[in-house]
C-alpha cells in the first residue's frame, strides 16, 4: 500500500533518512525490481520498534531487505516500507564471555568472515561464502559443507509487529534444514553467536580451500542470487536441473548457468519476470522429468500480482509489467 503523508511524517519523526518511490534493482544482487514505495535505513532497536508500532498502527507492510541476495523483487516494486539495518545494527559488540559474540542483524556475512579471520573467532567460518546477512542467515539457516547457523547460534533478538523487542532461545527457533520458526513479521535486530574451540591456523586454512573451490565451481563474473533452489532430501538441486537438460535454457536476459546449474544469470537486461519464468520452468521441468519439486531458497518480495496459478499449479505472468 502507498504509504499516507502522515504516515510518511510519523516515520521522518523517528529520525528515518526516508526515500520514497526508492529504486531497489541496484540493491540486489540480480540487478532487477522495481521500486520500493519507501526505503530507508534503521540504525537502532528504538528505531525499530518505532516503525513495527507505527505499522501496526497503520496497517502498512514492513520489509527487511538484508543484502540483496537469494531475493527476487518484483519489476512492480514493494508496497509499503523496505528497511535495511545499519549502524549499530550491523556491528560485532564482544562480550565480557570470550566465547560470546553480539552480532547485529544487518551485519553482512562477507565482513564478518573478515572480521573472524582478524581476531581469530572460529566457529565462523560456517558463514563462509555465504551471500547475506546475519538476519537472513538466521531466517534460513543458512549454511554450507563447513557447518550451519544453528551450529554456532545461541539465541536471537527480534522486534515484532507493535514493537515488542523479544529474546529467542535456540530452541524457540526451531532450527530444520534452511528453516528457522521466526515469527511472522518479526525483525531480527541481533543474535548471540558462540565461538568454537579450534586451531584458527588449520581452520581458516580449511575456510579458504572451501571459498576456492566454491569460487572455482560457480559463476562469478555476472549477476545471481546464489543458489536457486534448496538441495532436495540425498540429492543435488544443481544435478538435478542438469541431468533435466536446462543447462543454458533461458528467457530474455535470464539464463540457467553453464557453470553451475543451481544458479540463474542476469546476462543482461532481464527482468524480475524473465528470471521468475526462468525459475519456474527450471521446477516444473524437474518434477516432470524426476518426481521431485524443487523449493526456493529465492524469496519472491513485492508486487506479483499479475502472476497466478493456471489448473495445473503452474505459475505464469497474465501479462507482462
Amino acid at each position: 500500500m502507498r504509504l499516507a503523508a502522515t504516515t510518511v511524517h510519523a516515520l521522518r519523526e523517528l529520525g528515518l533518512d526516508l526515500k520514497l518511490d526508492h529504486p531497489l534493482a541496484l540493491r540486489t544482487w540480480w540487478r532487477v525490481g522495481g521500486p520500493a514505495d519507501a526505503y530507508a535505513v534503521v540504525e537502532t532497536v528504538d528505531q525499530v520498534a518505532g516503525v513495527q508500532r507505527l505499522a501496526e498502527r497503520e496497517g502498512f507492510p514492513v520489509f527487511v531487505l538484508g543484502n540483496g541476495s537469494n531475493l527476487l523483487v518484483s519489476d512492480l516494486g514493494v508496497r509499503g516500507l523496505v528497511v535495511q539495518l545499519g549502524g549499530d545494527l550491523a556491528r560485532v559488540q564482544p562480550d565480557q564471555d570470550p566465547t560470546l559474540l553480539h552480532v547485529g542483524g544487518g551485519l553482512k556475512l562477507a565482513r564478518f568472515v573478515q572480521q573472524a579471520v582478524t581476531h581469530g573467532w572460529t566457529g565462523m567460518e560456517v558463514f563462509a561464502g555465504i551471500p547475506g546477512t546475519i538476519g537472513g542467515a538466521i531466517r534460513m539457516n543458512a549454511g554450507a559443507s563447513l557447518g550451519e547457523t544453528s551450529d554456532v547460534l545461541v539465541d536471537a533478538t527480534v522486534v515484532r509487529r507493535g514493537g515488542d523487542v523479544t529474546t529467542l532461545s535456540h530452541g524457540d527457533l526451531a532450527f530444520g534444514y534452511r528453516t528457522a520458526a521466526v515469527p511472522d513479521h518479526a525483525i531480527i535486530v541481533s543474535a548471540t553467536l558462540r565461538l568454537r574451540e579450534a586451531d584458527p591456523v588449520a581452520t581458516f586454512a580449511q575456510m579458504q580451500h572451501f571459498l576456492e573451490r566454491r569460487k572455482a565451481t560457480q559463476p562469478t563474473d555476472v549477476p545471481t542470487c546464489g543458489s536457486t533452489f534448496r538441495n532436495p532430501p540425498g540429492d543435488f538441486a544443481g544435478r538435478l536441473v542438469e541431468a533435466a537438460g536446462l543447462k543454458g535454457f533461458s528467457v530474455g536476459g535470464a539464463h540457467v548457468s553453464l557453470v553451475h546449474a543451481n544458479f540463474v544469470e542476469n546476462q543482461g537486461g532481464a527482468t524480475a519476470d524473465d528470471l521468475r519464468a526462468v525459475i519456474e520452468h527450471m521446477r516444473e521441468t524437474v518434477a516432470q522429468h524426476f518426481g521431485v519439486r524443487l523449493v526456493p531458497e529465492v524469496h519472491m518480495a513485492g508486487d506479483w500480482s499479475h502472476w497466478s496459478a493456471d489448473a495445473h499449479g503452474r505459475f505464469r505472468p497474465s501479462k507482462r509489467s
